[in-house]
C-alpha cells in the first residue's frame, strides 16, 4: 500500500461537477493499493498518517503536532497511480496496481478502520474520474509505503 499525504490548509474532490468531500486544515492522502496488501498494510498506514507529526504549533511551523492534535480533517482520495512502473516506454503500466474489486475491497476497508480514529474523514469515489483540488501548505508532501 503507498499512501501520498500532503498537508494542506484545505481540500476538496469534485464528481461531475459535484462537491463530494472537503475538509480546512488538514490531510489529503492519495491512496494506492498493490495486490498483497492485507489488513496489516491498513493499519499501518493509518496509524502513520493520523500521528505523523507534520503540524507545527501558534509559534512556528516545526513539526510538532499530528493531524489528530490540532482536530484536522483527512480527505483520502484512490489511487491506483501511485503503483504505476514507467521503466520501459513511454506510458505507464499499471501491472503492481491491484485489480479494482480487490483494490476497492481494501479501500472501503481502509476508510472503515481509519472512521474509527474519530476525525473528519472525507473522501472521493472509489473509481470515478475526480477533480481534487488542494492548497498544500508548506508544501509538505510525503509519500509512505507499507511495501
Amino acid at each position: 500500500m503507498k499512501a501520498l499525504i500532503q498537508r494542506v490548509s484545505s481540500g476538496s474532490v469534485i464528481v461531475e461537477n459535484k462537491t463530494v468531500g472537503s475538509i480546512q486544515k488538514g490531510l489529503v492522502v492519495l491512496l494506492g493499493v498493490t495486490h498483497s496488501d492485507s489488513e496489516k498494510d491498513i493499519d499501518f498506514i493509518i496509524n502513520k498518517i493520523v500521528n505523523l507529526r507534520i503540524f507545527g504549533n501558534e509559534e512556528n511551523d516545526n513539526f510538532e503536532k499530528s493531524v489528530k492534535e490540532i482536530d484536522g480533517g483527512i480527505l483520502i482520495i484512490s489511487q491506483f497511480t501511485l503503483y504505476a512502473d514507467m521503466k520501459k516506454g513511454r506510458r505507464p503500466s499499471f501491472v503492481n496496481s491491484a485489480k479494482s474489486e480487490f483494490a476497492e475491497e481494501i479501500y472501503n476497508k481502509f476508510i472503515e478502520k481509519i472512521k474509527e480514529e474519530n476525525l473528519l474523514i472525507q473522501t472521493g469515489i472509489f473509481g470515478a474520474k475526480m477533480q481534487v483540488k488542494i492548497i498544500n501548505e508548506g508544501p509538505v508532501t510525503l509519500i509512505l509505503s507499507s511495501d
